[in-house]
């Protein structure tokens, strides 16, 4: 030891050498050190989803909603549907006959038919009681009609349709001594116009007391 110490001392150098073989080998292992340890991997910073990688995978961030348009108001409905409107009363077009007119009601047809409907049967019902309740009563039957067609085609129907109400009312217990039928066609009508609301009117057979 004391040899060593002297050699030491006597040389400089070595001494020196000496010195920096630890302080090298501190260097060493501390880099080496820092090779294995490897920088800190930065966290992922992004937008959260099912394939996103860090603190927040697997968290779904909540997509910002536009507000619904509100609903259209639903129509205003009725409260219960109103009854269809009847024929309004027409005042006829002409004079009443020599006979007067009588309290039997007139029976409407469709166009170009003598067959009578089923919307006319109350008011058929209604003439058939009101000829048995006055025995003595005695009608003529007038059969009318739009002012489409020829007139001597007008002619041949509106017979046809006082003759259709003429034999319900035979059908119905009347006899055919009371009841008389003629055609005016399309040449009397009860309401002047050119359109669907006056011919439904002047599609009609009308009674006349005699």
């Amino acid at each position: 030891m004391l040899r060593a110490s002297n050699i030491l001392r006597n040389d400089p150098g070595r001494r020196r050498q000496m010195v920096r073989r630890p302080l090298g080998l501190v260097l060493l292992l501390l880099s080496v050190g820092l090779l294995l340890t490897g920088c800190p991997k930065k966290p992922d910073v992004g937008q959260a989803g099912p394939t996103a990688v860090g603190p927040q995978a697997g968290v779904t961030t909540p997509r910002p909603t536009t507000p619904a348009a509100p609903a259209p108001k639903a129509p205003e409905t009725l409260v219960g549907r109103p009854a269809a409107p009847r024929e309004a009363a027409v005042a006829p077009a002409r004079k009443p006959d020599a006979g007067g007119e009588s309290p039997l009601k007139d029976i409407f047809f469709d166009f170009d038919r003598a067959i009578i409907r089923a919307d006319q049967q109350t008011e058929l019902a209604a003439d058939v009681a009101w000829l048995k309740a006055n025995a003595a009563a005695r009608a003529v039957v007038e059969g009318h009609c739009d002012e489409r067609g020829t007139a001597e085609y007008n002619l041949g129907l509106g017979e046809r349709r006082a003759k259709a109400v003429r034999d319900a009312l035979m059908a119905a217990g009347i006899e055919a001594g009371r009841i008389r039928t003629v055609s005016y066609g399309k040449e009397r009508p009860f309401l002047l116009g050119h359109d669907e609301s006056a011919w439904r009117v002047n599609r009609r057979a009308h009674f006349v007391k005699e």
